[in-house]
């Protein structure tokens, strides 16, 4: 699956969605795949905020735990909801419906450091 073109994203498999001053994080394609069957997603409460490149949550799979991390500097103001009853929806639509959190952002200096889809998909070809 290619990348969404409308996002950038992370060495660490995280895609990153701007709208204003709103944005939404979660993971890849590829690292979902590399997860397999997720089983669990843990992310901080709204209310959270962070500086660019903290931990903000983790995923757990039946082969590893993943901490996710965000390239902006902002405060939680959602998680998804629709993943506490069903964590293998971020297997089934990690660019859709599998998003992880909505963050308002105060600083988004830090997708400056990030990649469009084109270089993202270079880099996982390797």
């Amino acid at each position: 699956m290619e990348p969404p073109k409308d996002r950038v994203y992370t060495e660490s498999h995280e895609w990153h969605k701007l709208d204003a001053d709103t944005l939404t994080l979660g993971l890849t394609q590829f690292a979902v795949d590399q997860l397999t069957d997720v089983t669990y997603v843990e992310m901080k409460p709204p209310g959270t905020a962070f500086d660019a490149g903290d931990n903000i949550g983790e995923v757990e799979s039946v082969k590893t735990t993943s901490d996710i991390y965000c390239a902006v500097a902002g405060e939680i103001i959602e998680t998804n909801p629709a993943l506490e009853d069903n964590p293998g929806l971020l297997n089934d639509d990690p660019f859709g419906e599998g998003w992880l959190v909505k963050i308002k952002v105060t600083d988004a200096s830090g997708l400056d450091s990030c990649m469009d889809a084109e270089a993202y998909s270079a880099q996982l070809a390797g």
